[in-house]
């Protein structure tokens, strides 16, 4: 038995814990199937040496259940900026223990810890402003430890002794007010005897744009160092910093979008001294900083647990086109990121690049982002006139396929003078899926590639037009996160940055982080705040982690009773509310001529239920029941208002004439339709002609690969002419589209959700109980296909399913992994006419002449249904043969 992947709050290694509420997991491997499962205990040390020795000088918990995910820390007060040790011992069938390798974490700063000011180039507030700060410091004897902990707002690049450190677009967006990320890193290593030198470029955007909120400039630093003789030095941001007077940076740059959301950046190479980063530089080119405003703020302080952004690929993009005055690169695909340039420098030239997903008639990068016009999505640098030059505008992430450079009047080469950083926050990508089908392994290709486009420090919309956080979006995203990325944390923010911005009422804003007082922002879609209930279940249901329901009940019960107080009581249902309604979308053809729309009625209904599921969960019986039966009051009006009894289906609204195929899918999909109608009402929406937009293909997909009509489903995943997913495959696209039209953005990662659906129902890898304490594997095996194969992760390991069609087609070969701790139920369809059925695991017969064959490990069943076979597997791996005559 292997004990393994050792996680504090669900990280590894973690390097600013402040969250006094500790929770310890891990996983097991082992090579048996049917592995025991050892009690285990956890280990907690002030040194490695003290785990080597044995000694648990902090804290030991209890012997706990062998399966047990979590173990919460009970011991001492733990201390600030410090590096704890532990390890996982298990419990053998000897007496003696087994232990796992170390691990470590260390603390933040609690609040009590901060001494560093908020500091600015001046006590002016700018729009789109740049400071260039820095301080030289002393390290007069040997490290034993040194940690770095900075913030700014907005973000901000750091350096000691001219050397990066630290990601992309940091400190990731929050509302500062409610809480302010800060950003830790191990610097122990890098640290000189003698004089050193930290050094910042922070930027502030302050436009009242879309994605963040405005707040005040500011940059704050605190470097806590252990020396080797056990004495500790404190270095912090205050007045005593230093202020580049000239920089290169241009203040007060356009905005490149309408929605103010990242600034051009104007560098002039002519202003830049590299040597401003190192000890040695000429004082009269600074100035004083100024204590910061933010101090008057006290805004509170929450180290960043979700990843930096990263390059993770660079791409050597392809020449198209262009002039006399200009080329035009292809990077062959949108992402988000940034070009590199690299030229021997002329003195003043300046360069420009400007992005797009588009080329215009004439072969030029059009003039907008995405489907609005904007003169100012490019960036710019003046060149100083060095013999290597080498710049990336990495202060904000830009998005685009193409790249046209004006002004350099040399041939510019791809690899040698120009590549494409694609970068995005860096969540693991862990999960798999392939197939026979080249149509479905582009579409999921293009379904990650989506999604990390849309990672930037929140989950966006899109990585260009508005980056912006929706909760509806995110809702859809996390289909695909959950079964592909490591995305608990960046979900968890999502629900914290709501949170953050919860309105008095309960509602939220429809983005956030935004500048939501400003008009052009000031909105809302009632149906979007019931998503927050929705990801908040799947978020547990994924992990299993109660203190996600714990931690965001309040939130969601506060919003979903405002919706409840609004019911009108004579119709029994949720009226039309403030703002913007969306039942689908985009090109939404669902009637909401009335009051009373079905789809916000059926989200409500959705959203109570799930309160009063959370409220049993974490022991609020009482309001469980009275939640229950509020749930059951609207389901009764839904049905006698909205339901047409005659038609046996849903009208899109009070008094409509439609009965939208999306509408009634939801409704289906939330088993609203009366149980002696739903069979008629399944195979009308699966026979109509294909009528949902985005939001609702979601649910018609899963009603129809969950009642029977797997092959309907599959054929709109796989359908190559327009509207669907294949058609935009065809078309060349390798990120998805906002919709089905090739009109608005071409990055819009709340479509990418076939990818999940393809691991799940294809190969079939369905979780049944929270945290995937059991999981039913139930591949849906379409005739054009010749095999599929899945890997998805999870808190016990990665769950992997293959299944090929047998050589002389007359079976299927399956091979199964099944992580220990975890029980499965893998279910064969196999049409009852079919009587003569061999399945045989690893060369062994279980089930011939219609019976189950006892005696091979870890096959604990084998049942012959009037659907297929039903067959129960212990963890670990098999390798079945079926064979039908």
């Amino acid at each position: 038995m292997q004990i393994h992947t050792l996680k504090v709050n669900g990280l590894t290694k973690p390097l600013g814990i402040d969250d006094y509420s500790l929770r310890f997991s891990w996983q097991l491997s082992s090579e048996a199937r049917a592995a025991h499962l050892p009690a285990c205990l956890i280990r907690v040390a002030t040194s490695l040496q003290q785990l080597h020795e044995g000694i648990s000088d902090v804290w030991e918990s209890e012997l706990v259940e062998g399966g047990t995910l979590f173990v919460d820390y009970t011991g001492r007060a733990l201390d600030g900026h410090t590096r704890y040790w532990w390890q996982v011992a298990a419990l053998g069938t000897d007496g003696h223990y087994a232990a796992s390798e170390p691990a470590y974490w260390d603390t933040g700063l609690f609040p009590e810890d901060w001494q560093a000011e908020w500091v600015w180039s001046s006590p002016q507030v700018l729009v789109n402003d740049f400071a260039y700060l820095r301080k030289s410091f002393p390290i007069k004897l040997s490290v034993t430890y040194a940690k770095l902990f900075i913030s700014a707002h907005n973000v901000a690049q750091v350096y000691l002794n001219g050397e990066r450190i630290g990601g992309y677009g940091s400190p990731a967006p929050t509302h500062p007010w409610k809480q302010k990320y800060y950003l830790a890193y191990d610097i122990t290593t890098a640290l000189q005897p003698g004089m050193n030198c930290l050094a910042a470029v922070a930027h502030y955007l302050g436009g009242n744009g879309q994605n963040y909120v405005d707040g005040l400039p500011g940059f704050r630093a605190q470097l806590e160092v252990l020396y080797s003789d056990g004495s500790r030095d404190t270095f912090s941001t205050d007045s005593t910093w230093d202020s580049l007077i000239d920089i290169p940076h241009r203040v007060g740059t356009p905005y490149q979008q309408n929605r103010c959301i990242s600034a051009i950046e104007d560098f002039d190479a002519r202003k830049y001294d590299p040597d401003w980063m190192h000890v040695e530089f000429d004082r009269t080119k600074l100035a004083k900083a100024s204590v910061a405003q933010i101090a008057k703020e006290e805004w509170p302080m929450k180290w960043q647990e979700i990843p930096e952004g990263a390059i993770e690929e660079l791409i050597i993009p392809l020449e198209v086109g262009g002039d006399s005055y200009a080329q035009v690169f292809d990077a062959g695909k949108i992402v988000s990121g940034w070009p590199r340039l690299t030229f021997k420098g002329i003195p003043g030239v300046t360069i420009r690049m400007r992005y797009s997903e588009d080329l215009d008639a004439d072969g030029h990068v059009k003039h907008n982002v995405c489907n609005e016009t904007s003169e100012h999505y490019y960036d710019q640098y003046t060149m100083r006139g060095a013999e290597t030059e080498t710049w990336q505008p990495d202060l904000s992430y830009k998005a685009f396929r193409y790249i046209e450079i004006t002004g350099y009047p040399e041939k510019i080469v791809p690899g040698t003078n120009l590549v494409i950083a694609s970068a995005h926050t860096d969540i693991a990508c862990e999960g798999t899926f392939s197939c026979s089908s080249e149509l479905l392994n582009k579409l999921y290709a293009a379904s990650i590639q989506t999604q990390k486009n849309n990672t930037l420090g929140q989950l966006v919309d899109c990585p260009h037009r508005e980056q912006a956080q929706y909760l509806a979006d995110s809702d859809l995203q996390a289909e695909l996160l959950l079964f592909n990325f490591d995305a608990r944390h960046m979900l968890e923010k999502l629900l914290s940055d709501f949170t953050s911005a919860q309105l008095e009422d309960g509602t939220f804003p429809f983005v956030f982080p935004s500048n939501y007082e400003n008009p052009e922002f000031n909105l809302q879609i009632p149906e979007w705040d019931l998503h927050y209930c929705t990801v908040l279940r799947k978020l547990y249901f994924i992990y299993g982690d109660q203190r996600l329901l714990t931690r965001h009940y309040e939130s969601a019960k506060r919003m979903v009773d405002y919706y409840i107080s609004i019911i009108d009581l004579e119709v029994g249902l949720v009226p039309i509310d403030k703002g913007w309604h969306i039942s689908d979308w985009p090109y939404p053809s669902v009637d909401h001529s009335s009051n009373f729309l079905t789809v916000q009625n059926i989200k409500l209904l959705q959203a109570i239920r799930i309160i009063a599921d959370i409220a049993s969960l974490i022991g609020l019986s009482q309001e469980s029941l009275d939640y229950t039966q509020i749930a059951d009051n609207l389901q009764t009006s839904i049905v006698q208002r909205l339901y047409d009894p005659e038609l046996k289906l849903f009208r899109d609204c009070l008094g409509s004439e439609q009965t939208h195929q999306g509408v009634n899918a939801i409704a289906l999909f939330v088993d609203l339709v009366p149980q002696g109608d739903r069979e008629e009402a399944i195979a009308y929406v699966a026979a109509k002609q294909w009528e949902c937009n985005t939001v609702l293909s979601l649910p018609l997909l899963r009603m129809l690969f969950e009642n029977g009509q797997q092959e309907a489903a599959y054929r709109l995943i796989n359908r190559e002419e327009y509207p669907g997913w294949g058609h935009i495959i065809n078309q060349g696209a390798k990120t998805l589209w906002e919709g089905w039209d090739d009109i608005e953005s071409h990055c819009h990662a709340w479509n990418g959700y076939p990818a999940r659906l393809l691991q799940e129902y294809v190969v079939g890898i369905q979780p049944l109980t929270p945290g995937f304490a059991d999981v039913r594997i139930k591949p849906y095996m379409p005739e054009d296909l010749a095999f599929a194969e899945a890997s998805v992760p999870t808190v016990r390991g990665h769950v992997r399913v293959r299944w090929e069609r047998t050589i002389d087609t007359l079976g299927f070969h399956f091979t199964i992994c099944i992580p220990v701790s975890m029980n499965a139920q893998f279910i064969v369809d196999m049409p009852g006419s079919v009587e003569s059925v061999q399945i045989m695991e690893t060369n062994k017969v279980i089930w011939e002449d219609n019976k189950f064959q006892l005696g091979v490990s870890g096959v604990q069943s084998c049942e012959r249904t009037n659907a297929g076979f039903e067959i129960g597997l212990a963890s670990g791996s098999y390798d079945f043969t079926l064979i039908h005559g």
